[in-house]
């Protein structure tokens, strides 16, 4: 066992050593992705669109002009991102371009840009940690950060959309709050939340609690004042740069999904409000905690007086698209209605770091460090309790959990590993790391094979291994690959009318346009695909018309054929699968081995 002076030693030089953990990380997943990366694989549709962002801004597209005109042409689809994340995308292949080509330097910044998130945010958990625990703990918040799968995910090579950068800046927000000096922890979350807001608004939730925690540690000890006043400026200042630098023509309407003027606004309010509630003087709780109330009170008033409009959910769906749509994505289901081999391993961190807070709080009460392990505890537990709203808080649950984890390993782990039983020490050790990480959950998956229902032919037949969930992995894998793309792109450019979860990555791969992508403020076009799909073929060639679509192109077995395919019995997509083509669409030749379907429409 390492002794305490050699772990003291290599405490000093914790920084030293995170570069280290980081490098050798990167190195881990690039190697996990060289595949993907070699073949430009995004396989996300969230990815896609950020990779044809980036190109049409290289091509001359305007700064503040977001708009995909790639989708739903001519006027294009308002996309409610901004281009903070295009930024390092576009930079690594300025700088490799001249030098690699631009296939080659495409390549090489999908799978660099998600590690500089990374390195934030392992950065940001292992300061984090330091603070809470101990500063020698450093090297087990590193290891535990990489053992968050659900979270490692957001930041493989080739995830180049914005969740990465979201997640980081969560950690920072989590350092600031465990920061003992108050002014500079202020000036982190502040800046961090600003800087998030920029980005998106996918944690607006932990932004807005970690915000109200902020005021309830000063209403508990006036000595936060500082870490107030700087939160409230940098908060406000920082939302306002970036909304000058950052927010899109159609983001400075007042739209409820992105950081516009009904969110800077808020933000101006609310650090204004910050600031002056750092000013009160009272040595009264009882006073400050009143005087939150109603600033709190204040800041909610205004914002529904002014912005009645954004009190529901953002995305402000129709019921309609909500059903036909949106409750078929899978990120945002509840956790529990998956099955367990996907919630056992993405819930079992975030419920033992629970465990981990319980005890650090019971260890931190009557001590200084009870309002940072509160502010975080507090994160960890809403970040847990969302995962039984929608399975996307499993990223940021897992990476809240982090310090609790560490707090529980750094109790059980030495006592464990200084039993007096030799197998204690060494097996008891390992499988305690193995329970108190989570790896355990994910080896069990592993151990454990799936029960997969053999899919028969004729009686008598030799049955086929095939099963219909893994012909969807199949169809889900193949179609996107550049070898199943590349006879499209020889086809002349055309707006076609495809899939909603395919539409992404044929604008992004070929010179193609599509109707609709999966993108919440343009739900006219999306559910102009949907009806098309799932209506008769006379209101799938009058969607084509209307869009002026000249192609019709499938992936059979993807996975949104299958909602086609067993919700809607006698529509379009259901007729095409059985060869019932219209007269109006003849097929485009494809290679024998196309996983795809094309058809040119005639009339």
């Amino acid at each position: 066992m390492p002794t305490h002076r050699s772990i003291d030693t290599a405490a000093r030089f914790w920084i030293r050593w995170t570069l280290l953990f980081w490098a050798i990380g990167m190195v881990a997943l690039i190697c996990t992705k060289w595949n993907q990366i070699y073949w430009l694989g995004l396989s996300d549709t969230d990815d896609n669109i950020r990779f044809a962002q980036v190109s049409a801004w290289l091509n001359g597209q305007g700064w503040y002009d977001l708009r995909q005109y790639k989708l739903d042409p001519p006027l294009g689809a308002s996309i409610h991102w901004s281009r903070f994340v295009d930024l390092p995308i576009a930079g690594i292949i300025l700088a490799t371009r001249p030098f690699l080509g631009a296939f080659t330097a495409a390549r090489v910044a999908v799978a660099a840009a998600p590690l500089i998130p990374l390195g934030l945010a392992l950065f940001a958990t292992v300061v984090s940690v330091r603070r809470l625990v101990g500063a020698s703990a450093f090297a087990m918040a590193a290891g535990l950060f990489f053992c968050m799968g659900t979270t490692l995910l957001m930041f493989m090579p080739t995830r180049i959309d914005h969740h990465g950068w979201q997640l980081a800046l969560l950690a920072t927000v989590v350092a600031g709050s465990a920061d003992p000096r108050p002014r500079r922890g202020g000036l982190v979350t502040g800046a961090a939340m600003a800087l998030s807001l920029t980005i998106g608004l996918e944690m607006l939730p932990y932004l807005a609690l970690a915000t109200g925690a902020v005021a309830l540690r000063w209403a508990w000890d006036r000595d936060q004042a500082a870490r107030m006043a700087a939160h409230g400026i940098a908060l406000g200042l920082g939302s306002t740069l970036g909304f000058v630098l950052f927010a899109s023509h159609d983001n400075r309407l007042p739209v409820c999904d992105a950081l516009s003027p009904v969110w800077l606004s808020a933000s101006l309010l609310g650090g204004g409000l910050f600031v002056a509630l750092a000013a009160i003087q009272g040595d009264r709780r009882a006073v400050r905690l009143a005087a939150a109330i109603v600033a709190a009170g204040l800041l909610a008033g205004g914002f529904a007086l002014a912005w009645p409009q954004c009190l529901g959910a953002p995305e402000r769906l129709s019921p309609e698209l909500r059903t036909l749509w949106f409750a078929h994505i899978n990120e945002v289901r509840p956790l529990y209605r998956h099955g367990w081999r996907t919630w056992l391993p993405v819930g079992m961190p975030p419920v033992v770091g629970l465990i981990g807070y319980a005890v650090a709080l019971w260890r931190a009460r009557g001590t200084p460090a009870l309002l940072a392990w509160a502010t975080v505890a507090l994160l960890a537990l809403t970040a847990t309790l969302l995962m039984l709203w929608q399975t996307r808080s499993g990223p940021p649950a897992q990476l809240l959990a982090v310090p609790g984890l560490a707090a529980l390993a750094w109790i059980v782990l030495p006592w464990l590993a200084g039993h007096r039983w030799m197998l204690v020490r060494v097996f008891g050790t390992v499988a305690g790391f193995l329970l108190v990480s989570g790896v355990v959950a994910g080896l069990v998956v592993r151990w454990i094979p799936e029960k997969d229902a053999t899919v028969r032919s004729a009686p008598g037949n030799t049955p086929r291994r095939l099963t219909v969930k893994n012909r969807v992995a199949i169809a889900n894998r193949r179609c996107p690959t550049l070898p199943a793309l590349r006879p499209l792109a020889r086809v002349p450019a055309a707006t076609v009318l495809t899939f909603i979860d395919l539409a992404p990555r044929l604008i992004a791969m070929t010179h193609h346009r599509a109707i609709a992508g999966p993108y919440h403020r343009n739900q006219a076009a999306i559910l102009d695909v949907i009806h098309a799909f799932r209506g008769p073929p006379d209101q799938a060639r009058a969607v084509m018309v209307k869009h002026g679509a000249t192609l019709l192109l499938t992936c059979p077995g993807m996975s949104e054929s299958t909602i086609y395919n067993a919700e809607a019995k006698g529509g379009f997509y259901w007729q095409l699968a059985r060869g019932r083509v219209p007269a109006w669409l003849v097929p485009v030749p494809l290679p024998k081995n196309s996983p795809f379907k094309l058809w040119r429409r005639v009339g």
